[in-house]
């Protein structure tokens, strides 16, 4: 292929080819040469225009197909626009001598074609240089398409639209000539033809003025004509054409006389078509004379798309000023008798009518342009209802007139939302007085609409739900002897009720109590009057069903009475029956089915809705009323009374078969012949009505078959139109055919079926349900039936019965399939082969769908190959032999259906004749039905067959392009199945698609093009088959394919009129955004200028997305909108955050409207943006917070002024600079407060969500102008008033908690110092407190019971992280070294003041809070018991939940529970446990029946001590039962406040020595606790788990000590010998697991060291990882740990007795020495140092341990001591020849063994020699550092016990003398020498004073000659080193200090040694002179210095 890239075609090349692949070359190249063209240089073009051209008509005359004709012609054009157009006419000669050619054969066709479309697009480049032969051209035109087959026909009318278009007003002599032939298109048989029409009209229209002026009425007709008997495109196309002519009609575009047709006379031209069709006079008059109606429903819902475009071209704002008199008129077509003669056209308009409110209402205006036009129905609502008194004529019309104004006025409100609420409060037009009144409409269908818009005003506005449920039962009560206010009423309660499913605040039980009474009141008093006995009976029973709804928290309670009401609605015996038959007339019977029917369907609802309720009883109970004696009479029923009761009778059968299909059919399994028997007439019986096909059929198809039969009715734009032309006889449905239905859980206005459809409907499913559990004679038996009806009828009756015979039997199939049981033997699977056969090759497509689908049912049920293999050779034999198109398609399909759900197509040689078989058929150009189902099959089979199919790809690429290349656009249906399979094939091929072979690269070739042809097509639903191939194919192989080419034409076709196309193409930009967001949103900046409504170029794609979002109703391109700008945002955002910010913010401030002329002059004003939805704005927000999260990961100036200042100001290119959130702040901020003071609840919540976000990210952040104070300081006037809304009476209840929860954050940030500034968040919280306090009985039933206890909990939660905070706050003020106040506010800002005002602000409150945490705390207790202990909840609720709502509330307790958990331990901490203020001063409710030892019943008064153990061990059982929970571990916030509230409370006397007397208690603390080390990662939980280990082993320290002390008390301390010694291990010594807590500890303390050193586990001593392993290195953290754990361990021996601590020991320092080992070595790392003093703490501890000094275990203690003695010793001189052993700390450890341990354990030889050894070896060692630390460490051993120092003294004070003496030959030279020359002399120093009086004298003598020959003489002194001066003055000073104390001992010294006297003068004297020198010198300068001195630093 790369042959055909250039300018001239190859033709050498493409000879050699073969004839399909001479196709794709020259497409190819003409596709290259497409976009060469316009980038040649123009005389390269002219210089080879003459061969290019004759090329160019070469490819013209060789039959192109319909892509290579439109390129070539574009082509054509472009090289006379380029090059030299002066030859351009001899082209146009030669394609009108083509087209006047005779040869009429078919393979000239293609050519003359191609000429066609040639001359289009070459006028349509040229215009005006091409007028000479313009005449010529449009006659010769205008002739050929009299005899043109279609294709022609469409061709040329496609033609002249581009010829207009080129042409423009030089055309206008041939715009009657076209208009006449435009008109005879127009009505064309073929759909094609109409569409190239209607385009070229509308091409037309924009010059001829007649069109729209003198002719709009013709054309008008001719349009109405147009529409009959169209399909969806015609209907789109024409009501295109109409719309815009009628638009032009009131807004001309050029002034065509003096007067201007009004908008009246406008919609009097529609509703002529409307109501009269498109017929002419005389037919017309002879349908009114048959009293027939005219209008077909295509017309009517063409004429309807026609009313949407036209108001939606002249827009929002005409719209807004013409609504009233629009929607007058509108009404008009409603109300007319014409329109209404029949129920289904009644039915069809009134939908029409609807249709085009919402279509218009609904997307050109916005939220206040809205709530105007809802006044203005309201103002028609209540023109209406004066009609009603009028004439029942009258009566008739306005019904219809308010259903549409009320459906349409719900559907407002319910878009609106809560932004509605100004609406309700307008008196003057008093909306809920105005709907409630039509709930007394005489017509049935009026109360319903007035219900249903109730309803969506309780859905937009929850809190007016309880207020009208209240109103209408009210009203009812009143009203009861009223026929239509009890059915008004009953229908607006039940719609109400119903609405509670979707509102999650709910609705309070007592309504349901209330709504119970009044239903039960309704049944009991329907006898009672004979006028209202059915009203009665159906609102009873609509109440009790709508009932159902709130579920089983609810309806428990009433059950009881519900059955009671079941049982006296049916008879309950045979005699009750025969009385019933023998004085029953037509009314009664009526009235009884009616009642049944009703109880009936409230048993549905309860089987559906409560099906927890459901027992064997209640079961048992419903069964027996259906099968009472009614359903066995019901047909002699029928057959005596006639007509009469018929409707009764259906609708009483229909929810007989509803209940029995929501039934086990093995409850009723002995009915099952009456129900067949049923099933059987309704199914084929004489009476059956044709039910509409698209209601029952696509359910039981497989979905992808269903687009063999069009665009879906979802996915169009208008399928709530569209569905009225496939709704069969009824019209549509409507809420008048089943009232039940109006509670149930759905969106939009439900549309019931007619009760004869619906039953029909619900047979097919019943029987389906039943037929698997019967019998294998019965099933065959009822098969033989169904085939046998199928074959004896004729005709449209035998085509209904086979629809429904073959739909139940699919149906069972189904559910076979999915509960896997077994059809049957052979004897049942022939009939049921016989009859899918026969479906299989009915003339309905759907139905042939459905038979393939059934099929493979079969097969799958069956599951028997030999069966499999049968049914493809019957297939394969029928495609041999048929000829016809029916048969042809059906059995096609049959091939790839059968192996659907067999996991696939396995055998290779099936599928080569599969396929072989597919391609044939797929080439029958003869029958394009037959083509698209091959292609479709084939597709199906290329996904069955998965890798198998690869040896087929090539031919199949091959064969997909040849035929996209030949197939004529008219057949659009055949090139969407080309485009499925050309999507299958790329996924089968998958990633080999990146493969450079040249075969791939071929068929990556063919991918492409094919792709690019379709992307040409004039359909829609083919471009995007186009555009979903490209995305396949980016998947696999993104490389290969032309963003710059994509994305642009994605962009133009986002606006797309076509609900699939605009799909397609936001699936493919969400997958490109994944990938190459930038790349993506670069091309449509730079290639797109322009979309409809919003310009890219202003606000890029991101903008236009969040447009069409706005615009958008269908959820899943909402969803994928969605998710593309998310991806958009993840990858740019950060890089590009101004641009997504000002989106945000220009999205959110979009609610602006302006009327009128206004809006078009201050457009610039509002920004891009104008009238978004509430929702659209709420994703905005959502947004925010997400753009805030990925800065969160991004670079840290975005959370640093100063650093984001810094980084801009040293950019270094001028024109690229950094941006950072923070320097955003302000309009974070800004959007915040805008969302969270809006109108619409939803949006609210998104804004404080947005303020929690941002206080949590920017409340540390440094203001860098004003040192000391926070960024966000600036900003508390604008959160104060964003939170104040959300604390009025009014707000909901989730807006209150999400406003508590901004609250705590606020003031627990510590951002605000001045406790003034402050005092206004906390007044808010003080309110939500008070209205806590005030409590669930006083406050209004608006919402569930459950949103009390959300917004207490809120509350709760909200003060409890106040308190929680400011306890972190103070700890850190007591922790912090120097904790001044200036200190704190220097480095925090705020931290110190924060933390004792907030203290004063929550200390007043703080009683109060408390009783009300534990109150709430005491509920999550009980509600987190298991189910098995649900009986000991209390039966009237809890504190702050009701026993109705447990299941709701235990959400919020959840959230809630952990910090309050820590708030009370922090407030008992600060109690001490000591009760305070009791009395309830502070508290203006009980807390809660149930509250510990609260209860003011004096025989349940609780001791203090009572009431301070249930507090400990709630707190306790609450934390420990959520730290077992195995669901934590993605709650480690609550882990930690858990941790957190336990420490707390362990920090308190009293819970401590509870802890300690309580050692079970203790004991499983460390279980949970050990398993949360283990399990959890956390460094901060494992440090904390670690401190609360400490705190439970001091604990039991504490309790050991006392019960010691208690004991020597009391045996006196003269036998203190024979106290018991108390402890763990008693006299054995043995520590039981599991009961013991030391061993509990132990465990969790060798956990945390084997885990951080796995060197310390003897298991691995021999692996690599042993004591001799590599090493393992510690981080801080782990260091904490370590050394938490060691001083853990170091603690254990004292809570043990002597016996255990004897047996603990040993553990204790093989953990301590391996410690000490491993850090000694350096193995922990450079983190060692942290770790040392921790070690030494702990052997400390262990050696001064109480247990060491114990009588009983004394000599046990000194052995092992001596043991690990041993072995620090042994480690020692192992490991001191490695590198990197730390000498200083073994010499510590040895010190302290030898101070601390006892004289029994260190002076043991060879112990006592080996540690002297050890030392002397350390003085002689050449590290200064270890001298120092050695000379350091005897100065303690010296001033040691005399039986440790003495042998020291003794064996090293001769070296430490002769260091000395050495020391003064070598003087130091450094710091580290004179440290340790110093240290030197203070070991001789205090080795002087640890002798005995009378030798120390003589040691005296020996320190000062070594002193003062530390001396410098006067010359040295001057060039000495420092080291060597700051010696000889410390040397000086030792002299000075030790010569006093010792005056004899100096003087004598001084006697004997001349030199030394000398020597320590001349030091004295130069002593003296150098502090004399200092002395002047300062008083100099005191002298010199002023006495004042100015301040000269500002800064």
């Amino acid at each position: 292929m790369e042959q055909a890239h250039s300018l001239l075609l190859n033709e050498e090349a493409c000879n050699q080819l073969q004839e399909h692949q001479r196709a794709k070359f020259v497409i190819e190249w003409l596709r290259f040469l497409k976009k060469l063209l316009p980038a040649t240089d123009r005389a390269d073009v002219k210089q080879n225009q003459k061969r290019l051209v004759e090329q160019l008509t070469a490819v013209l005359t060789s039959s192109p197909g319909p892509p290579t004709r439109l390129l070539l012609a574009q082509c054509l054009a472009l090289v006379y626009r380029v090059g030299d157009s002066l030859t351009s006419s001899l082209t146009v000669d030669r394609c009108n001598d083509i087209i006047r050619s005779k040869d009429d054969s078919p393979s000239f066709l293609p050519t003359r074609l191609a000429a066609v479309a040639c001359l289009g697009v070459l006028y349509e480049q040229l215009g005006r240089l091409l007028i000479s032969s313009f005449k010529e051209t449009m006659a010769n035109l205008l002739k050929a398409m009299k005899s043109a087959e279609s294709q022609g026909r469409c061709e040329i009318m496609l033609c002249i639209e581009r010829i207009l278009k080129g042409l423009g007003v030089s055309a206008v002599s041939c715009h009657r000539d076209i208009y006449k032939a435009a008109r005879t298109c127009l009505t064309d048989r073929s759909m094609a033809v109409r569409c190239a029409a209607t385009k070229c009209l509308l091409e037309l229209q924009r010059e001829a003025v007649f069109l729209w002026s003198t002719e709009l009425e013709n054309v008008a007709t001719l349009c109405f004509r147009a529409f009959e008997g169209s399909n969806y495109d015609v209907r789109v196309a024409i009501s295109k054409l109409l719309g815009t002519l009628l638009a032009s009609v009131l807004e001309p575009r050029q002034v065509i006389g003096s007067k201007r047709n009004s908008l009246e006379e406008v919609m009097e031209l529609l509703s002529s078509g409307f109501l009269r069709g498109g017929a002419g006079f005389l037919r017309a008059g002879g349908d009114m004379l048959k009293g027939t109606s005219s209008v077909s429903r295509d017309v009517r819902v063409g004429i309807t798309q026609t009313c949407v475009v036209f108001v939606s071209i002249l827009g929002g704002a005409w719209l807004e000023n013409h609504f009233s008199c629009l929607v007058s008129l509108l009404m008009v077509w409603v109300s007319h008798a014409r329109a209404t003669q029949y129920p289904a056209d009644a039915v069809s308009c009134r939908c029409c009518v609807s249709f085009i409110l919402r279509a218009t209402l609904g997307t050109l205006l916005g939220e206040k342009a809205q709530i105007a036009a809802a006044k203005e129905i309201c103002q028609l609502i209540s023109k209406q209802k004066r009609v009603t008194r009028v004439s029942p004529a009258d009566v008739a019309a306005s019904q219809h007139v308010l259903v549409c104004a009320l459906l349409e006025l719900g559907s407002l409100l319910q878009d609106l939302s809560s932004t509605a609420a100004p609406l309700l409060q307008d008196t003057s037009i008093g909306m809920l007085d105005t709907v409630i009144s039509v709930l007394l409409h005489p017509s049935a269908s009026a109360r319903l609409a007035a219900a249903w818009c109730l309803r969506c005003v309780a859905l937009g506005m929850p809190a007016q739900g309880a207020v009208l449920l209240d109103r209408c039962a009210e009203r009812l009560n009143a009203l009861k002897s009223c026929p239509e206010a009890v059915a008004g009423y009953s229908a607006a309660i039940a719609a109400l009720l119903g609405a509670v499913q979707l509102c999650p605040l709910g609705v309070s039980h007592s309504k349901g109590k209330m709504v119970m009474t009044l239903a039960e009141d309704l049944l009991r008093s329907a006898t009672q009057n004979s006028r209202i006995s059915i009203q009665r009976t159906q609102g009873g029973w609509l109440l009790l069903s709508a009932l159902s709804t709130l579920g089983p928290t609810v309806m428990e309670h009433h059950l009881p009475r519900l059955l009671l009401l079941w049982k006296c609605a049916f008879p309950l015996s045979v005699k009750d029956v025969e009385n019933e038959l023998r004085r029953g007339d037509s009314f009664t019977w009526q009235v009884t089915l009616e009642g049944r029917a009703g109880a009936l369907c409230a048993m549905k609802s309860l089987v559906v809705h409560c099906k927890d309720l459901l027992t064997d009883d209640i079961i048992r109970c419903c069964l027996t009323n259906i099968y009472g004696i009614t359903l066995f009479r019901l047909p002699s029923l029928v057959k005596s009374y006639g007509n009469q009761i018929k409707n009764a009778a259906t609708v009483f059968r229909l929810r007989v078969y509803e209940i029995l299909t929501v039934l086990q059919p093995k409850r009723y399994e002995g009915n099952f012949g009456t129900v067949l028997k049923l099933l059987l007439n309704d199914l084929t019986g004489p009476e059956i009505t044709a039910c509409a096909e698209l209601n029952l059929l696509p359910s039981l198809c497989y979905s992808q078959d269903l687009a063999l039969l069009g665009p879906g009715l979802h996915d169009v734009d208008q399928h709530y139109i569209e569905e009225q032309l496939h709704g069969g006889g009824s019209g549509g449905g409507t809420l008048e055919y089943d009232p039940f239905i109006i509670f149930e859980k759905q969106q939009e206005v439900p549309t019931p079926l007619p009760p004869a459809s619906a039953l029909t409907s619900a047979a097919v499913q019943l029987f389906g349900v039943i037929f698997p559990h019967l019998g294998i004679q019965q099933k065959a038996q009822i098969l033989e039936q169904f085939c046998e009806f199928v074959r004896q009828l004729k005709g449209a009756r035998q085509q209904t019965v086979q629809i429904h015979v073959a739909a139940a039997f699919c149906c069972t199939l189904k559910c076979l399939a999915s509960s896997r049981r077994e059809l049957g033997s052979e004897e049942v699977q022939r009939p049921a082969l016989s009859l899918l056969l026969g479906a299989l090759e009915g003339s309905n497509p759907l139905l042939r769908c459905m038979a393939a689908e059934g099929l493979a049912r079969l097969v799958q049920v069956l599951n028997d190959p030999n069966f499999t293999v049968s049914i493809t050779l019957m297939s394969f034999d029928k495609l041999k032999t048929a000829r016809d198109a029916i048969t042809r398609t059906g059995h096609a399909l049959a091939l790839s259906a059968v192996y659907r759900y067999l996991s696939g197509i396995s055998s290779p040689q099936y599928l080569s004749a599969c396929v072989g078989v597919l391609f044939t058929l797929s080439q029958d150009s003869t029958s394009p039905e037959v083509q698209m189902w091959a292609l479709h099959t084939l597709s199906m089979v290329v996904d069955l067959a998965g890798p198998l199919y690869h040896s087929h790809l090539e031919a199949s690429f091959n064969l997909v392009l040849r035929l996209l290349l030949s197939t004529p656009h008219t057949h659009v249906e055949v090139q969407q199945s080309l485009g499925r399979c050309l999507n299958a094939l790329i996924t089968s091929m998958g990633p080999d698609l990146q493969g450079e072979g040249a075969g791939v690269c071929a068929v990556r070739t063919s991918c492409l093009v094919g792709c690019a042809v379709m992307q040409d097509s004039q359909d829609c639903l083919v471009q995007a088959q186009a555009i979903s191939c490209l995305q396949q194919l980016h998947m696999f192989a993104p490389r290969f394919v032309n963003l710059a080419s994509l994305v642009p034409s994605l962009c133009i076709n986002l606006c797309s009129s076509y609900l699939s196309l605009r799909r397609a193409v936001v699936a493919c930009l969400r997958q490109l955004a994944q990938r190459e967001a930038v790349e993506v949103s670069e091309h449509a900046v730079a290639l797109v200028k322009e979309l409809p409504h919003v310009t890219i170029k202003e606000v890029g794609l991101e903008g236009a997305l969040f447009s069409l979002l706005d615009r958008e109703s269908d959820p899943h391109l909402c969803q994928d909108i969605q998710e593309t700008l998310v991806h958009m945002m993840s990858s740019s955002a950060e890089s590009n955050l101004a641009h997504w910010l000002k989106l945000c913010k220009d999205v959110l401030s979009s609610s602006a409207v302006f009327h009128g002329l206004i809006l078009k002059t201050r457009l610039q004003l509002l920004g891009p943006f104008n009238n978004l939805r509430w929702s659209t704005r709420v994703f905005s927000m959502e947004c925010v917070c997400r753009i805030i999260a990925q800065c969160e990961n991004g670079d840290t100036a975005h959370f640093n002024m100063a650093l984001a200042q810094e980084q801009r100001l040293h950019e270094s290119h001028p024109f690229c600079f950094s941006d950072f959130l923070v320097l955003h702040l302000a309009d974070l901020i800004r959007m915040a407060f805008m969302a969270a003071t809006d109108h619409s609840d939803q949006l609210r919540l998104a804004g404080l969500q947005t303020l929690l976000v941002i206080i949590r990210k920017f409340s540390n952040v440094p203001e860098p102008e004003f040192p000391g104070h926070v960024i966000l300081e600036q900003y508390q006037a604008n959160v104060g008033a964003a939170l104040r809304p959300a604390f009025h009476v009014d707000a909901p209840p989730n807006v209150t908690a999400k406003a508590c929860q901004v609250c705590s954050a606020w003031i627990a940030s510590g951002v605000i110092s001045d406790l003034r500034d402050l005092r206004r968040v906390h007044q808010l919280l003080a309110s939500s407190l008070a209205k806590v306090q005030v409590g669930r009985e006083v406050s209004s039933q608006l919402y569930n019971e459950s949103t009390f206890t959300m917004e207490t909990l809120a509350v709760l939660k909200a003060w409890a992280e106040v308190l929680n905070t400011i306890a972190q706050l103070l700890k850190q003020q007591r922790e912090s070294p120097g904790s001044h106040l200036q200190q704190q506010s220097d480095e925090a800002g705020t931290a110190s003041p924060a933390g004792a005002g907030l203290l004063k602000l929550v200390q007043t409150d703080l009683a109060t809070l408390s009783r009300l945490w534990l109150a709430a705390l005491q509920d999550h207790a009980l509600l987190t018991l298991p189910s098995q202990y649900s009986s000991q909840l209390p039966s009237t609720g809890g504190s702050f939940y009701t026993a109705e709502t447990v299941e709701q509330a235990r959400p919020h307790y959840y959230s809630a529970w952990a910090t309050i958990l820590h708030a009370t331990a922090l407030w008992l901490n600060s109690t001490g446990f000591i009760m305070v203020d009791e009395g309830p001063a502070n508290l203006s409710r009980p807390v809660t029946p149930t509250s510990m030892g609260q209860s003011t019943s004096l025989s349940s008064v609780k001791s203090p001590e009572d009431v301070y153990t249930d507090r400990l061990h709630l707190i306790l059982g609450i934390s420990v039962e959520f730290l077992c929970s195995p669901h934590s571990g993605d709650q480690m916030e609550n882990i930690d406040s858990c941790l957190q509230a336990l420490q707390a409370l362990l920090e308190v006397p009293w819970p401590r020595s509870k802890m300690g007397n309580d050692q079970a208690l203790s004991v499983e603390l460390l279980s949970v606790l050990h398993r949360l080390i283990v399990t959890r990662e956390s460094p901060n939980i494992q440090l904390a788990v670690l401190e609360l280990v400490r705190q439970i082993v001091c604990a039991a320290q504490e309790h050991v000590k006392e019960k010691r002390h208690s004991a020597e008390v009391d045996d006196g301390a003269a036998e203190k010998e024979t106290v018991p010694e108390f402890g763990e291990g008693r006299d054995t010594g043995g520590l039981v697991p599991g009961k013991s807590l030391v061993f509990g500890a132990l465990e969790l303390c060798l956990c945390t060291l084997v885990r951080k050193l796995p060197q310390l586990s003897p298991k691995l001593a021999g692996s690599p990882m042993g004591w001799g392993g590599h090493t393992c290195s510690l981080s801080s953290t782990d260091c904490r740990l370590v050394t938490s754990a060691l001083a853990i361990l170091s603690e254990l021996p004292s809570i043990c007795s002597p016996e255990g601590s004897v047996s603990v020991l040993p553990t204790v320092l093989y953990l301590l020495l391996g410690v000490l080992r491993e850090a000694v070595k350096g193995s922990v790392g450079a983190e060692s140092g942290q770790l040392v003093p921790g070690i030494l703490q702990a052997l400390r501890t262990v050696l001064t341990s109480p247990m060491s000094r114990a009588e009983k275990s004394r000599g046990a203690w000194a052995e092992l001591l001596r043991c690990a003695l041993h072995t620090l010793l042994e480690s020692w001189h192992t490991d001191k020849m490695d590198p990197g052993v730390d000498e200083v700390t073994m010499l510590t450890s040895l010190t302290i063994f030898l101070l601390y341990a006892s004289a029994e354990v260190t002076t043991v030889e060879p112990l006592q020699t080996c540690c002297i050894q050890t030392f002397r070896a350390s003085l002689e060692s050449k590290d200064p550092v270890v001298l120092s630390r050695s000379y350091q460490l005897l100065v303690s051993l010296f001033q040691g016990p005399a039986p440790v120092a003495r042998p020291f003294i003794l064996a090293l004070g001769g070296c430490l003398v002769s260091q000395l003496q050495e020391d003064e030959k070598s003087r130091p030279q450094g710091p580290a020498e004179l440290q340790a020359v110093q240290d030197a002399v203070r070991a001789l120093e205090a080795l002087v004073f640890a002798a005995e009086e009378t030798h120390r004298p003589q040691l005296v003598a020996v320190l000062l000659p070594i002193l003062i020959s530390l001396l410098l003489d006067e010359n040295a002194l001057a060039s000495a080193p420092a080291a060597s001066r700051s010696l000889h003055e410390s040397a000086l000073g030792d002299l000075m200090r030790i010569g006093p104390q010792h005056s004899a001992v100096f003087k004598a010294l001084m006697a004997s040694a001349p030199h030394m006297k000398a020597r320590l003068e001349a030091a004295v004297k130069g002593n003296q002179e150098s502090m004399n020198t200092k002395a002047q010198t300062t008083r100099v300068n005191s002298k010199n210095t002023p006495s004042i001195q100015l301040k000269i630093n500002f800064l």
